[in-house]
This record gives C-alpha cells, sequence and structure tokens, in this order.
C-alpha cells in the first residue's frame, strides 16, 4: 500500500505552489503597460471612439451623453475609462482603467463603501477601494495598487471585479468619490 501524505503537508505543498503562481504573475504584470492619466478641464471628444486593449492611450475624453446629470462618476464598459464629472455637468478628469473578468450591468449606483486598503483577488496589495456594485456574488470596485502596477493576468476562469486604475487616477477618484456619490455604468 502507498502512503497518503498527511494533509497539514498537502496543504503547504498547494500553498507554496499557488505563492509560486503568484509571483510569477506579479513579475509578468509588471512589464506590462502602465495607465496614462489625462486631467481635462475642458475635454473634447476623440476622432477614434474604439477602447484599446490596454488603458495606455486615451480614446475619448468627451463624457457619454447617455450618463445622467450633476456630480458623478461615469464608468464605460466599452471605452474602458472613467470620467469625474462635476456639477456642472463637465469633466473634471478622465482615464483609462483595466477592469475585471465580472462587470457591473449598466446602470446608476451609488458608492456606499470605501476601504483605505487591502489585498485585491488577484493577490496585489491595492488602496483607494471604492465600491459601488455587486454581481455574481462578487463586490464591484474602483482600486488602484500601492505600487502602481497593472493587473496580473488572470487564470482562465478565475472572476475579478475590481476596476484598477493607475495611482495618481486612483488618488484623483478617492478624493472625488464620497459615500453616496452617483456611479453611472454606460455601454
Amino acid at each position: 500500500m502507498r502512503a497518503v501524505p498527511a494533509p497539514k503537508v498537502w496543504v503547504t505543498g498547494l500553498t507554496v505552489g499557488a505563492i509560486a503562481v503568484v509571483a510569477a504573475l506579479a513579475v509578468q504584470a509588471d512589464k506590462g503597460p502602465k495607465p496614462e492619466a489625462t486631467a481635462a478641464a475642458n475635454p473634447s471628444a476623440s476622432a477614434s471612439a474604439r477602447p484599446s486593449a490596454s488603458p495606455s492611450k486615451p480614446t475619448a475624453t468627451a463624457v457619454p451623453d447617455d450618463s445622467g446629470t450633476g456630480r458623478r462618476i461615469v464608468y464605460s464598459l466599452g471605452q474602458k475609462r472613467v470620467w469625474l464629472v462635476g456639477a456642472s455637468d463637465a469633466a473634471q478628469r478622465t482615464f483609462a482603467v483595466w477592469p475585471g473578468t465580472v462587470s457591473p450591468d449598466p446602470g446608476s449606483y451609488k458608492v456606499d463603501v470605501r476601504r483605505d486598503a487591502t489585498t485585491g483577488s488577484d493577490g496585489v496589495q491595492i488602496e483607494h477601494i471604492i465600491y459601488f456594485a455587486s454581481k455574481a456574488g462578487l463586490s464591484i470596485a474602483f482600486s488602484n495598487a500601492v505600487d502602481g502596477s497593472s493587473p496580473p493576468a488572470v487564470a482562465s476562469g478565475t472572476q475579478t471585479s475590481g476596476i484598477r486604475t493607475g495611482k495618481a487616477d486612483g488618488s484623483a477618484l478617492w478624493t472625488f468619490g464620497e459615500t453616496g456619490t452617483q456611479v453611472v455604468v454606460v455601454k
């Protein structure tokens, strides 16, 4: 008969393996593209509204027409972009984001919880977490990596619900997105 390893040894082996995979993904992610912040007092529409594969270059700066009115955070699923819109309906800032694998449905939400820092589902230390929706049992939130890195590639079938921003954009979103702030998600 073959001896079966004790559960403690087996769990330790799985943990060591998982840490190695996360470390490898972190190294790959660190070599990836970094988002560029764009601050605009009076944004203008770009000739190209095509979303990019990564949030490295702005694709559009005009606030989407179907995003409501008043002070709000607007998140475009198709453009992978966020606008911080003031009470006068002018964008104070716009920036590209990296969405998770689970996206909120289009609609209107409110910032309900804010958290200074934690570890993301991808194992990365994140800060400026602004929760506003949930879907498929996951809380959906904006956040940025503490080290400013892009999110690592996730394994096929893994569900993540964080919408990652660049570090400077995460700070601006944190300042703007107080509890109760409206978040409008558009296609």
